[in-house]
């Protein structure tokens, strides 16, 4: 229709496509017809211990939240940088990494210019760089996950920003630090994404010191279960910091997020337990994967374990194992054929998980061996 609205919309929104999120358990239960509290989410990395009971008891006693939050962010970014033992001119902090993600695009890439990307990798660089006009040019990861760091440099010269991630989602390998090294000495900014960097127990943030155009992202979504509150931070040059603090959105870091954040803070060897247990739990998990037929899972050094499946459809498992309300991610492009991404869980549901995988695959090698057709 001419003269419509959608007329006014700039033209590469018109077909942008969508980001394919995860649902929230109340959803998922009504449209599977089971219990709410049936139902095991193990599809988007979240931290099953949830918050820090100190986080908790100071959002039921604070009483602000009719009043703006610091826009300066002080007493925010002074604790996040004693956590990475960085002062706050070095720290912007965000409504989750994902609006840390977009400052960095809006900052250094202008509309038609590209972003350098290494799928398979998380989907919101590409997600963002789309929504804002930009490209991407994607250079694919070797068979191992690294970085094909000859075609990365080769694609340099027609790029204005790298991202990279350590531990990278969905694989849950590790930057290198010979690949880091490669990347940053091509002078463009590089961006270092480390929401999972608690449960590999090492960060590049240190080296921000030392390079100007290093910018490392983390969040509290993941080891501190503060997913559902936002609180993301940003760590580089003060210079650059600067800059953040005026052009982006003021009042994007909600006074509940700063609450449950400062109060974390002060439980800090309740979420250092709750990490390790995390890390002890999916090297457990990893073990029980392997001992599945057909299951081959990723080492990992994140809170989720990638797992390749031979002789078995990913997608059926996926299914039947939500039939059941367990909910995992399913891959199948041309890079990750065939794969699942299972979130590490507690103790009791990993045993549900993998008791559910192990009636599953013995269902389906029986249909198999049958000829039963498969729905």
């Amino acid at each position: 229709m001419s003269g419509g609205i959608l007329d006014r919309v700039q033209p590469h929104l018109l077909s942008a496509p969508p980001y394919v999120p995860v649902l929230p358990p109340e959803t998922l239960a009504q449209r599977l017809g089971l219990p709410v509290e049936s139902i095991l989410k193990l599809d988007a990395n979240e931290n099953q211990f949830g918050p820090s009971p100190k986080a908790l008891e100071a959002l039921a006693k604070a009483r602000s939240y009719h009043i703006y939050p610091d826009p300066e962010q002080a007493q925010l970014r002074q604790t996040l940088g004693r956590y990475v033992d960085y002062g706050p001119e070095w720290l912007v902090a965000g409504a989750g990494s994902d609006e840390l993600i977009e400052l960095a695009l809006r900052l250094f890439v202008p509309p038609g210019e590209a972003i350098l990307n290494f799928p398979p990798t998380f989907g919101m660089y590409t997600f963002l760089a789309d929504t804002l006009g930009q490209k991407a040019i994607n250079v694919n990861r070797r068979a191992d996950h690294s970085i094909d760091m000859e075609a990365a440099l080769a694609a340099v010269p027609r790029t204005r920003l790298i991202f990279a991630v350590s531990p990278n989602n969905p694989t849950g390998t590790s930057l290198t630090r010979a690949e880091l090294d490669a990347l940053l000495a091509t002078g463009l900014p590089v961006v270092v994404d480390e929401a999972y960097a608690e449960f590999a127990g090492e960060s590049y943030a240190p080296l921000v010191r030392e390079h100007s155009n290093l910018i490392v992202i983390r969040t509290l979504s993941k080891w501190a279960g503060l997913a559902g509150l936002r609180i993301g931070y940003m760590i580089a040059d003060p210079s650059l910091m600067e800059i953040a603090m005026r052009v982006k959105q003021p009042y994007s870091v909600n006074v509940a997020a700063e609450v449950a954040t400062l109060a974390s803070f002060e439980d800090l060897p309740l979420l250092h337990e709750r990490v390790a247990a995390i890390v002890s739990e999916r090297e457990r998990l990893a073990a029980l994967l392997a001992s599945l037929p057909g299951f081959e899972a990723v080492p990992s050094r994140a809170n989720f374990i990638l797992v390749r499946l031979n002789g078995i459809e990913a997608k059926q498992v996926q299914a039947r194992l939500r039939e059941k309300g367990i909910m995992i991610r399913y891959f199948d492009s041309p890079l990750l054929q065939n794969h699942l991404r299972i979130s590490v869980g507690l103790p009791r549901q990993t045993d549900r998980l993998v008791a559910a995988l192990g009636e599953i695959v013995n269902k389906l090698s029986a249909e198999n061996r049958s000829g039963v057709p498969r729905a």
